[in-house]
């Protein structure tokens, strides 16, 4: 079967394979998206096998699957992860860089992902790119649009807030905030602290120097590439 986003044998090749590297005992931090989720429930599987671990979720939705199998969850305030499965929407290989944000939960993703020992990023292969080109995700405060929109202008990019689907609107984070998408950025990643130091800005959907491991989900397999910081 082939989706538009990608293949879900890959990704759920992906993430099953990474749900292996969890260990009895470990602090999991739990990623969004279609990904992230195979991983979760195959983590729900085995903890009804005997292993015990707590989850600690990016998302309302990565809080709600886990719930609904079986994983116990903590928080950042209690735990620190050891791990942390999350997808991306574009991933370039030979430095791990990545691009999320697609589900609007970047903020709490980088957060929990940065406070893990190891990352993995699971990905089937259509995420895959040479040159970093997706929309880059950008949550802001309210107040911060006009002058979000004309600094990330000044930089080279076109950004437009992101519309809401069955309400009318724009689409609200997790956090109470505003979500808006920057296309045109030539090379993101190296623009990365400039964007997120700019006023108004929560936090971006542009991932350096994160991710320790990166399961590709394939036709017939999962290749596994550790990347190097």
């Amino acid at each position: 079967m082939k989706a538009a986003d990608g293949s879900e044998p890959q990704k759920r090749r992906a993430g099953e394979r990474a749900a292996t590297a969890v260990e009895d005992g470990m602090v999991v931090g739990l990623g969004t998206g279609s990904t992230a989720a195979y991983a979760i429930r195959a983590l729900g599987e085995a903890v009804a096998d005997g292993l015990s671990i707590t989850g600690i979720p990016t998302s309302y939705q990565s809080r709600a699957l886990a719930r609904s199998v079986g994983i116990e969850l903590t928080t950042l305030e209690t735990d620190l992860p050891d791990i942390a499965i999350d997808g991306a929407d574009q991933l370039r290989l030979r430095d791990g860089c990545c691009i999320k944000g697609g589900g609007g939960a970047h903020t709490r993703e980088k957060i929990v992902d940065s406070a893990a020992d190891r990352c993995l990023i699971v990905v089937d292969e259509t995420k895959l790119a040479t040159t970093l080109d997706h929309p880059v995700a950008i949550e802001l405060l309210e107040a911060g649009w006009p002058t979000v929109q004309s600094s990330l202008e000044a930089l080279g990019g076109s950004v437009t807030l992101r519309e809401a689907t069955r309400k009318d609107g724009p689409v609200i984070s997790d956090n109470g905030n505003l979500i808006a998408d920057c296309t045109g950025l030539d090379d993101p990643a190296s623009l990365a602290e400039r964007i997120g130091s700019l006023a108004g800005i929560v936090d971006h959907g542009i991932f350096v120097d994160i991710a320790d491991a990166v399961y590709v989900g394939t036709e017939s397999d999962v290749t596994i590439h550790q990347v190097n910081k």
